[in-house]
């Protein structure tokens, strides 16, 4: 970089830095890629409450759902790097596009700029009561009988690996059924148009308990307090845990200070008891870290899934 270039790069961020500073009523925005209600933007939601009250200043949230959160990426991608414009990055858009979305118009090593974990939850695999399974190793068992008669609903790209992943390593054969959002995807279960999906688990138990549907394993690698009676999937099929995540992010180049700024009141944030028992609620857990912390993680996870994707027969689409 030669002098003038430096220069300006530094005048960059000390107006990025002052403006993050001084502009304390200009509310921060947080993107969302999804739809509001869902358990992300309810935790997203709650962990922003908490935030503003550290930072002393007003967080909106943003939703922007559509194309595996490519939509909400963009739109972070055209706003400024001084803070006032972050987004929800889960582990689709930050992790599993790179290996599933073709022509992705972003790199998530150099497009973003991490500034912390949010959240780790997991899912439930859900089939209807028509179907005569009552244990994940029976769903495993039917399927193995009926090749490809089996209809899986997926909504995402974390629910579409998530059934290669199990139909390579379970030696199965799934018929795939896409749709577009979890509510219909779960509705059609209880409807007995289509046999199983993967949800998260409060909806899942919240059906459950209502009657309506059967849950089967949990896609965590153990069981968890939060899902009493459920077995993880892994232990029928070793190797299917998936654990969902969720971080913070902001667009490329942002200004150290104001995201160890941010980092610190997300940090607090997640500390504080009123918020851990709210994330409880919807069976996800605090996850607190620094911002280089979180950035190794999104290396491993996209080596992770864009190996499980080539193992799958998985092409980009």
């Amino acid at each position: 970089m030669n002098k003038r270039a430096l220069l300006k790069a530094s005048a960059l961020c000390l107006i990025a830095t002052s403006s993050f500073g001084q502009t304390t009523d200009q509310p921060i925005r947080i993107i969302v890629p999804l739809t509001p209600g869902t358990p992300s933007d309810s935790v997203t939601r709650i962990v922003a409450t908490a935030m503003s009250e550290q930072l002393k200043r007003p967080i909106v949230i943003d939703n922007r759902p559509g194309a595996n959160g490519v939509l909400a990426v963009q739109e972070l991608m055209r706003s400024k790097p001084d803070g006032s414009t972050l987004m929800l990055g889960g582990i689709s858009p930050v992790a599993l596009n790179v290996a599933v979305v073709k022509n992705l118009p972003y790199d998530p090593k150099k497009d973003f700029t991490p500034i912390g974990g949010i959240y780790n939850a997991f899912q439930a695999y859900i089939v209807g009561n028509n179907l005569p399974v009552k244990t994940f190793p029976e769903f495993i068992a039917y399927a193995k009988k009926n090749p490809a008669k089996v209809s899986v609903a997926y909504y995402s790209a974390l629910t579409k690996i998530q059934f290669a992943a199990l139909s390579k390593l379970a030696n199965v054969d799934f018929l795939q059924v896409p749709y577009k959002s979890t509510t219909t995807a779960y509705t059609d279960v209880m409807g007995g148009s289509v046999d199983a999906s993967i949800v998260d688990i409060a909806t899942a138990m919240t059906l459950v308990k209502s009657g309506k549907l059967k849950a089967l394993a949990i896609t965590l690698p153990e069981r968890s307090p939060l899902a009493p009676g459920l077995p993880a999937a892994s232990e029928a099929v070793p190797g299917v845990a998936v654990p969902a995540w969720s971080g913070l992010i902001g667009p490329a180049g942002m200004p150290r200070d104001v995201v160890m700024k941010l980092n610190s009141a997300l940090n607090t944030a997640l500390q504080q008891k009123e918020t851990v028992a709210k994330m409880a609620e919807g069976a996800a857990q605090p996850w607190p870290t620094t911002p280089e912390e979180f950035s190794g993680h999104i290396g491993k996870e996209i080596q992770r899934w864009v190996k499980v994707a080539q193992d799958a027969g998985i092409q980009p689409e």
